[in-house]
């Protein structure tokens, strides 16, 4: 570990020399001072990592050397030297925020434990930032991919939004990437440096949605064994982005509603009401007016979370990304699987650019994924792609929240793309495909036959 730049403040000369040599031996660089005011003028003017101070001292104590140096940098640690069994001057050295303290006769290997600890912190602190920084270029408006003029102006509301404190609405279908564009408003506003929790209503029951939500005491429920703090008290201070808001049962709608309007939360089993500030990011692919209407969702709800809506655009309506987008993935699933391929085939952006995704941003990631895997050469063919290209279903027939379908017809071209992909694992073997989807080889020939794929490769 790299030394550490300590100023060590004593009035006794002897102590002082002696500490300060045993802290120069073990690579440190170390300051030294015979008072506390001689000791924060050395604060002021150089870079220092941990104060060491002697308690009793004439003209500033060691508390008012913490308190002062806090004052100039709270990144500074202290550690405060007293007395030997003082318990009082202890308890108010910790209250006062120091980060620990030591008792005279200092214990030499007690106080280098001491330091390795302050030292493995500053770095557990540095490799934070540098991870923050990271997750803050990463979600940059900026590094959302894209050339469409729908999607920039999307994003050019998002901008505009996100240093207010406005509650954000992001609509659009399924895998069209609202997480990213609540991840860049947030990483945008000036809560970008504290936390971002996500909550998947979708993901939940109703039970544990509310304990998910709000947190409940220990005993409330069966099973609450131990009390657990919830969702809305992680994001205190920052964003909490609630995914697929339109299958929110109504009676937590009402909880929702009145934590995002008093800024006010209960947990389940108390009667303590917390007050939280936090910011409110919700995002659904469904039509929320209807569900007014149908009494499946509160009005005054929706008009507290539509402040500012973001509407996302499906991948079919910004086709000029897909070549950026396969380009972006290529580049990543390459090198999470130590390949090194150089693009994609004329004919297999084709088929890509003539398809209608109905799985959207979500869809095309995975079949670059499942292409980079299972390319055999540097670039990407039509061969290495999944069945599903390989013939049309008009404006996302097989998507299963399109429903402008018969019924029938949607079930056959779902049948239809799982049969291909099944077919293509097993590279023709209708007896391997079989045992794929779990099914005899009979009756794989059966439905290969009425959906008029017998005679078709």
């Amino acid at each position: 570990m790299k030394g550490l730049s300590i100023l060590h403040i004593d009035d006794e000369k002897n102590q002082l020399e002696s500490l300060s040599r045993f802290l120069t031996k073990r690579g440190h660089n170390v300051f030294t001072a015979s008072s506390g005011i001689n000791g924060l003028e050395i604060v002021k003017n150089n870079y220092i990592d941990l104060v060491l101070s002697d308690f009793r001292m004439p003209g500033m104590n060691g508390l008012e050397v913490l308190t002062k140096t806090k004052e100039i940098n709270p990144a500074i640690d202290v550690v405060i030297i007293t007395a030997y069994g003082n318990v009082d001057e202890a308890v108010a050295i910790m209250k006062s925020g120091a980060y620990d303290y030591l008792t005279k006769p200092v214990d030499l290997d007690e106080l280098e434990n001491l330091i390795k600890r302050v030292g493995e912190k500053k770095i557990l602190l540095r490799e934070n930032d540098a991870l923050k920084s990271q997750l803050q270029d990463k979600f940059k408006f900026e590094s959302i991919v894209t050339q469409s003029g729908k999607m920039e102006n999307v994003l050019n509301i998002a901008g505009r939004v996100a240093s207010s404190k406005a509650t954000v609405l992001i609509r659009g279908e399924s895998g069209t990437g609202k997480e990213l564009v609540a991840k860049a408003v947030h990483f945008a506003s000036n809560r970008k440096l504290k936390p971002f929790i996500t909550v998947n209503v979708a993901a939940l029951s109703e039970n544990l949605l509310e304990s998910e939500l709000f947190g409940h005491v220990k005993g409330s429920f069966t099973g609450a064994v131990n009390t657990r703090m919830g969702r809305f008290e992680e994001a205190d201070g920052g964003t909490l982005f609630i995914d697929e808001i339109g299958d929110i049962p109504l009676n937590i709608q009402v909880k929702l509603l009145r934590a995002i309007q008093f800024g006010e939360i209960q947990s389940i089993g108390s009667n303590e009401t917390k007050n939280v500030d936090v910011r409110i990011i919700a995002a659904t692919h469904r039509k929320l007016e209807e569900m007014i209407k149908d009494s499946e969702f509160r009005e005054d709800l929706f008009y507290r979370l539509n402040v500012v809506s973001l509407v996302l655009p499906s991948l079919k309506e910004r086709k000029e990304d897909i070549p950026l987008l396969v380009d972006h993935f290529i580049r990543k699933y390459s090198e999470t699987n130590g390949k090194e391929l150089k693009g994609m085939s004329n004919d297999a952006l084709d088929s890509l650019m003539k398809y209608n995704f109905p799985g959207n941003i979500r869809e095309l990631e995975n079949i670059i994924e499942r292409a980079v895997i299972l390319a055999r050469e540097n670039i990407i063919t039509i061969d290495d792609l999944p069945p599903q290209l390989g013939f049309s279903t008009p404006d996302s027939q097989i998507d299963p929240y399109n429903l402008n379908y018969d019924y029938e017809e949607k079930l056959k071209a779902f049948e239809t793309v799982m049969i291909q992909e099944a077919l293509t694992r097993s590279e023709g073997n209708q007896s391997a495909a079989a045992r794929i989807l779990n099914i005899t080889e009979r009756h794989l020939r059966s439905r290969l036959e009425r959906l008029g794929l017998k005679n078709k490769k």
